[in-house]
């Protein structure tokens, strides 16, 4: 069982937090363009998430951070001074900078006390001692001093691993996929659990996710990237309310998308008239509805001219939420629901939608020839 940090664990030394900045950064691996202009800041003491899929360039970013690599061209900063550019490169030892890999690359031959200590460097014996004593106290283990990584559990391995990372007290903390490695049943918990650590220290920290719900709990601010390039970067609530673009929109939540026109000022949709503000007359728009915004009623004859009908086609249970299918009419294709678990009847089929303006974004129709 996972403790409260705030209860159960020693209070954290605090650190000199760093503020990281990348300014115009490329990289090519050969003739692949894998970072194209990436500027972006994490001010001291933020916790800044980079989210994005698989080969956005999220990864390449931190270890240009680490000093594991070198960009092709760009700089990279601490509080201004450059720790990597054309002429500079400084060391990862010499950045103050911790590093948490997603597999947490514990020494499997060593205990979790000689782990945690083979992250301190240029100390006496004693200091080494007490600084990755209190790194473990503060994480929870002192009672695995002597225990070796086998023996721990996922979570216990990853706190062992954030241990290792703060007990040098760096200036940033990097945290690369930190929690994919844990289980659904450990990982709220444990995530909670380094979050108020990391608030604790006070490090600026920097976290590699692919999950945006993850993101949308731990950062301060989000940059999503995607092909190399930043699409959008703020708070959660700026994103997820004003996305930028469908990708963005579609990172943040599942959508229904239906294709549509701009005429007079509206979109037309088997959900509804919807206004449109987005592309010139006679464009094409794409109108996109998250699943959570269309709300699913009994009919109500009293008030069925501002909903639209519908049938069920499949509904699935799924404790705190039920996931709908839905045929409507004039839609090529069903709509998708997520509301409330039980509060629908059992056995219902017929139903009225409704959809929340909140959840309604409308985009310009892009151009797969461009």
């Amino acid at each position: 069982m996972v403790q409260n940090p705030q209860n159960s664990h020693q209070r954290t030394g605090v650190t000199f937090a760093a503020e990281l900045s990348f300014e115009d950064i490329h990289l090519y691996y050969g003739d692949v363009h894998t970072l194209k202009g990436i500027s972006l800041k994490a001010s001291p003491g933020e916790i800044l998430c980079l989210l994005g899929p698989s080969g956005s360039g999220k990864t390449s970013l931190l270890r240009l951070a680490a000093g594991l690599e070198h960009q092709s061209s760009g700089r990279v900063l601490t509080n201004g001074r450059e720790i990597a550019s054309d002429t500079v490169f400084t060391p990862p030892e010499r950045r103050s900078v911790g590093l948490m890999f997603q597999d947490f690359a514990l020494f499997p031959h060593m205990t979790i006390l000689d782990n945690v200590k083979f992250g301190l460097r240029k100390m006496s014996v004693a200091d080494t001692n007490r600084e990755a004593l209190a790194a473990i106290r503060r994480v929870g283990l002192e009672h695995h001093l002597n225990s070796y990584p086998h023996v721990l559990s996922g979570g216990e391995q990853q706190r062992v691993a954030l241990a290792r990372a703060l007990a040098p007290r760096p200036s940033v903390i990097l945290m690369d996929e930190p929690f994919s490695g844990l289980d659904t049943r450990l990982k709220d918990s444990v995530r909670a659990e380094t979050l108020a650590i990391l608030r604790e220290t006070r490090a600026t920290a920097i976290v590699v996710t692919h999950d945006a719900e993850e993101a949308m709990r731990m950062g301060d601010r989000i940059a999503l990237l995607d092909k190399g390039e930043i699409v959008q970067a703020g708070t959660a609530q700026e994103i997820y309310h004003a996305p930028r673009n469908l990708f963005v929109a579609g990172f943040f939540a599942e959508l229904n998308l239906f294709s549509s026109v701009r005429r007079n000022g509206r979109a037309d949709t088997p959900l509804g008239s919807f206004a449109c503000e987005r592309g010139a007359e006679g464009e094409p728009v794409t109108v996109a509805v998250r699943t959570v915004g269309v709300d699913v009623r009994p009919p109500d004859r009293s008030d069925m001219a501002a909903g639209i009908p519908g049938r069920i086609v499949s509904r699935r249970f799924l404790g705190v939420t039920e996931s709908l299918v839905l045929a409507v009419p004039g839609a090529d294709e069903v709509v998708r629901a997520r509301i409330r678990a039980d509060e629908l009847p059992p056995g219902i089929r017929d139903v009225t939608i409704y959809v929340r303006p909140g959840d309604i974004m409308l985009f310009e129709t892009e151009n797969e020839n461009a």
